[in-house]
């Protein structure tokens, strides 16, 4: 068991724009909840379970970790019910969490307007809220002009059905343009979620996370410990199951990283190979949205924050860091 986690009311906060409060610079990404495909729920991961699932919302919240993220496709909308679930029974914390989710604009979408305001009604809905707090679009995947996707994001806005607006996967320049467009429109661009870890580091190295400093933007970095990679739980002789495809390395050359990150973290009295992957993190300025599935994961999650990397120490992780994989997948689908 790791020891609970106290809220790390030392540390920086960081706000979105448009958005009501601040919070830690740590999340919870929730594909893994309700999804059966990749992450097993009702599959070959039997201990994913809603139960377990609560128990990671519940130590995630202690820990003061507040904002959740989630997508109307993660679980086909199951993502979305379970947090909603969360939410009614949590009446007394509620207002306190930021719940951020995505529109997917899948090319053969016609009438992007129509399309996204019927997407959003629909998170709405599985999420039991009125508002959403940080509404993205789920990649740069759409054929339609970022001035399209400005209007229907600032129409969806002056109905008062989403706070903050955010991308995912866009490169600089995709950022810069939707950014101008929402800005022509009265709106400002709050955050770009990328894939950003020790075994992806190429939003630093391309300038995506200065592009993102410039324009006052909140990096959110998905796959933050690479989709359990980097948690020491796995190596070359036991690689992770399922289909979990991102920061996808030969682990051969992600176990000397993680036993990089392991001594590092016993030169801060005893953290994980993950916990020091994160702060990692946070000490590029981006805020790592690592999943849970349970409370020892959410606990050990929160224990990335409260204390901070040395200058060499992170010149060291910098030294090993992979700069990423550019798979045909991923330069239809990361351009960040």
């Amino acid at each position: 068991m790791y020891p609970a986690a106290q809220p790390d009311r030392g540390s920086k906060t960081i706000s979105f724009v448009g958005c009501n409060s601040a919070v830690a610079p740590l999340g919870v990404g929730t594909w893994a909840w309700g999804d059966r495909d990749t992450w097993g729920m009702g599959g070959y991961d039997s201990a994913l379970t809603e139960a377990s699932i609560e128990q990671a919302w519940d130590a995630s919240l202690a820990a003061g970790v507040t904002l959740f993220d989630t997508a109307e496709v993660y679980g086909k909308g199951e993502s979305e019910r379970i947090i909603g679930k969360l939410l009614a029974a949590d009446l007394e914390r509620k207002s306190s969490v930021l719940i951020a989710t995505k529109f997917m604009p899948l090319p053969h979408k016609p009438r992007l307007r129509t399309a996204m305001r019927t997407a959003v009604l629909g998170s709405l809905e599985r999420l039991g809220l009125e508002c959403i707090d940080l509404y993205q679009i789920h990649g740069p995947i759409s054929l339609r002009t970022h001035a399209a996707m400005a209007d229907a994001l600032a129409t969806i806005h002056a109905e008062g059905l989403i706070r903050a607006v955010g991308v995912s996967n866009y490169s600089i320049r995709e950022m810069s343009s939707i950014q101008a467009a929402l800005a022509a429109r009265g709106l400002s661009l709050a955050s770009n979620q990328i894939e950003f870890s020790p075994l992806r580091r190429m939003p630093e190295t391309s300038g995506l996370l200065q592009a993102c400093r410039d324009l006052a933007v909140v990096p959110l970095a998905y796959s933050p410990i690479g989709q359990g990679r980097l948690t020491g739980k796995y190596s070359a002789a036991n690689p992770p199951p399922g289909k979990r495809t991102f920061s996808a390395h030969p682990m051969e050359r992600i176990d000397l990283i993680v036993e990089n990150l392991r001594q590092i973290g016993i030169a801060h009295g005893g953290k994980t190979p993950s916990q020091v992957a994160l702060q990692w993190i946070i000490s590029k300025g981006a805020v790592p949205i690592p999943g849970a599935k349970n409370a020892g994961q959410a606990t050990e999650n929160a224990g990335a924050l409260g204390w901070h990397l040395s200058a060499e120490q992170i010149e060291a992780i910098d030294a090993l860091a992979l700069a990423g994989q550019r798979t045909l997948q991923q330069r239809i689908w990361q351009h960040g």
